[in-house]
């Protein structure tokens, strides 16, 4: 195992549309990462090891500081490593705002899209654990739905999409002008999975030439230097390692929430997934980490969104 337990290790799949987010994140930092590859199905017992029980796509580690979500992951990015920044201009308020439609309604969107165009091929395992975490407990009917509104799917896709290839149409070379950004990535895993995950996602792209061309720009960044990593060695490094997350809850918490208190921390939605638990270590709008100790992996600090994320005291 390397010696570098602080170093940056990347828990995903090839296959996911927000792991390639974040690896184009990587792209326009220049870094270089240690790659986990994760099942694409539950179990995950390496992963949820490290997490508590968190198994979605992708995780982001920092010896024993484990960041879920992509919200969280670019945050941390940007701090670590800030130059280039991921928020280059001084609407980054506006932008984290764009991105919780990208992330939230418009990949839910692109999701059902995608699983509907599927229909009775989808893989049966993976059909049922997708449908469940995106579609809801009644995920079959969701799947039949997605099938039989698939053309208002498409009417809906290309509403934005129209909008993206309107603003390319200057000639400039990203979203924002000529350096890439947050927003790049956040718009770029959409189209990502939509060409690669949907039979007539070629022939539907190309009606937006100038989108195309970012796209092409987009990939042209890369992904950084990735170097092959176990799982064993990334929960070793989490065991040879102490947290460094802050301390303390910032002011005015709507929750009322304390340094110690006990916890339970899971996505906002009824997905059927298990809660992390652990105790509170720190606090804001946009952050909460939560302490938790276990034999295979030692004290860990997990680091989550509040938004889209539900805290529940226990």
């Amino acid at each position: 195992m390397t010696d570098n337990t602080d170093g940056l290790i990347f828990h995903a799949y090839p296959q996911s549309p927000v792991a390639e987010k974040v690896r184009v994140a990587f792209g326009i930092k220049g870094l270089a990462w240690r790659s986990v590859e994760i099942p694409r199905l539950p179990p995950k017992p390496m992963l949820t090891a490290l997490t508590g029980g968190y198994r979605r796509t992708p995780v982001v580690q920092f010896g024993a500081d484990i960041y879920c979500d992509s919200q969280c992951i670019l945050r941390e990015l940007d701090r670590r490593f800030p130059t280039p920044s991921l928020m280059p201009t001084a609407d980054h308020g506006l932008m984290w705002c764009l991105s919780r439609w990208t992330d939230g309604t418009l990949f839910d969107q692109t999701v059902r899209h995608v699983l509907g165009s599927v229909g009775d091929s989808l893989d049966k395992d993976f059909a049922q654990d997708r449908g469940r975490l995106y579609l809801g407990e009644n995920w079959a009917e969701g799947l039949k739905q997605a099938n039989a509104q698939l053309p208002h799917l498409v009417a809906q896709m290309r509403a934005p999409l129209s909008g993206l290839d309107a603003q390319l149409s200057d000639g400039r070379a990203f979203l924002l002008g000529d350096a890439p950004s947050s927003i790049d990535a956040q718009f770029y895993h959409i189209v990502w999975f939509l060409r690669g995950r949907w039979a007539d996602g070629p022939s539907f792209l190309s009606e937006f030439s100038d989108l195309e061309r970012w796209e092409q720009n987009v990939a042209a960044i890369g992904h950084g230097t990735s170097t092959d990593f176990s799982a064993e060695d990334a929960i070793a490094c989490a065991r040879a390692s102490e947290p460094k997350a802050d301390t303390g809850v910032a002011e005015r918490d709507p929750q009322g929430l304390e340094e110690g208190m006990s916890v339970t921390v899971s996505p906002d939605v009824d997905g059927g997934e298990q809660p992390v638990t652990g105790s509170i270590r720190f606090a804001n709008a946009d952050t909460v980490v939560i302490e938790r100790s276990a034999d295979d992996v030692g004290t860990v600090c997990v680091h989550f969104p509040r938004f889209g994320y539900r805290v529940d005291v226990v």
